[in-house]
């Protein structure tokens, strides 16, 4: 058995790696065709230009319906390790469900407002992305010191206590940096200004918030990096309870002949896996 057949690995695996895929291929075919600089450009403007955008956007929607399967089952996981005196450990692991979920669809408000179009609702898009999705790192985080030793070692915590550092570092010096940045450069449509000019007024602020942007898609991406062991261990099932072995509302002729194959009015089957 591969790696990627334990458990429900594979989801925060091809999470990675199609988040990954969307913003290379996004950031290429726009350097290609000249929509961006290629220097460190912001991730939403390698998706503003078309055909790029509308490569992005499917790519991101994938992405964040991934990332909402993956934060339920992490939930499911440690709502199921967790005993029931544990209190706050099951407060914080609903908070960081609710957290992951609205993270996970600010991508497809990313995705589908570009910022030269709609910038209010991009970034709303963005804040409810890195801002909830700082918060679920964070979140994630204590629930690994609690769940620490007795869960999983404490090498576990420390990595996913570095990422969230790491996380927190990138939010602070992207909002300082852009407010620096649109400070300095009143009057200008900064929304639609896709080429710079290095030594312009603002351009330094500028490369540092595109830098920190970037360090914190990273960050993110490398946090369910952390999943994929502990997914390993894991896997659902979706059980089916019919109340009775029939669609109609009324005695129907047909229901007067049984059917020789008939089963039982219920069914269990494996949920986001392949093992029975």
């Amino acid at each position: 058995m591969w790696w990627f057949q334990q458990g429900l690995c594979f989801l925060p695996a091809f999470l990675v790696i199609w988040t990954v895929a969307s913003f290379d291929l996004a950031y290429i075919i726009a350097v290609v065709l000249r929509h961006v600089d290629p220097f460190v450009p912001y991730i939403s403007d390698t998706g503003t230009e078309a055909p790029e955008r509308c490569l992005f956007g499917i790519m991101l929607d994938v992405s964040a319906f991934s990332s909402i399967a993956t934060v339920y089952v992490r939930y499911k996981q440690v709502d199921a390790l967790s005993a029931a005196d544990e209190i706050r450990l099951r407060r914080l692991n609903c908070v960081g469900l609710w957290l992951g979920w609205v993270s996970s669809f600010g991508m497809c408000v990313v995705g589908s407002f570009q910022k030269t179009t709609l910038f209010a609702m991009h970034l709303v898009g963005a804040i409810m992305t890195f801002g909830f999705g700082a918060l679920y790192i964070m979140v994630q985080t204590l629930v690994s010191f609690l769940m620490q030793p007795h869960v999983h070692s404490r090498t576990i915590y420390l990595v996913r206590l570095t990422i969230g550092v790491w996380t927190m570092i990138s939010v602070v010096i992207m909002f300082v940096s852009s407010v620096i940045m649109y400070t300095s450069l009143i009057g200008v449509d900064v929304a639609r200004k896709l080429h710079w000019t290095p030594g312009e007024t603002g351009y330094a602020a500028h490369i540092v918030s595109t830098v920190s942007e970037w360090s914190l898609a990273f960050s993110f991406i490398s946090f369910f990096l952390t999943y994929i062991r502990d997914f390993q261990k894991i896997t659902l099932r979706a059980e089916v309870d019919l109340y009775s072995r029939h669609l109609y509302d009324e005695f129907h002729e047909a229901l007067a002949v049984p059917h020789p194959d008939i089963r039982e009015a219920s069914e269990s089957s494996p949920l986001l896996a392949g093992a029975t």
